[in-house]
Formats: C-alpha cells, sequence, structure tokens
C-alpha cells in the first residue's frame, strides 16, 4: 500500500501535510509520517490502512483524509 506525499484534508476539515511513510522497527507495520498545517506542527504517525480508511461523517462514507495537493507533482 503507497501514500502518495502532499496536502492532505482531514474529513472534519483541517489540513495536514503528509511527508512520508515509515516502518515499525517491531511489527513492520507501514506508518504515515504527517504534521498539521496549523498549531505547532508537531510530527505524527498513523497506520497506513488506519489514514487510508473511510469513515462515516454526518450520515455519509468518506475518506478520512483526502489529497488536496501533491508533492511530488503527479496526479493523485
Amino acid at each position: 500500500m503507497y501514500i502518495q506525499p502532499g496536502k492532505y484534508q482531514h474529513f472534519k476539515g483541517q489540513y495536514y501535510q503528509v511527508i512520508d511513510t515509515v516502518t515499525h522497527s517491531e511489527t513492520g507495520e507501514t506508518l504515515v509520517l504527517y504534521k498539521p498545517l496549523y498549531g505547532e506542527q508537531a510530527l505524527w504517525v498513523r497506520p497506513l490502512a488506519m489514514f487510508k480508511e473511510v469513515v462515516e461523517h454526518q450520515g455519509n462514507k468518506v475518506a478520512r483524509f483526502k489529497l488536496i495537493e501533491s508533492s511530488d507533482n503527479s496526479q493523485p
């Protein structure tokens, strides 16, 4: 599974910058390294599967994070 680096919007409205993916040293799980584009902008990780999942919001199924702008200039 792959995640494209770039600017994403969370389904609740805030924006985040996906930097890259990393691998958990003990489990081998792929994690997404990202930071919020507001506040302190600290770095966070989240399992890739969770980052890419579809959630229910206000009665609709939507992507948890939606790519808004790619960092590598390729199409989403």
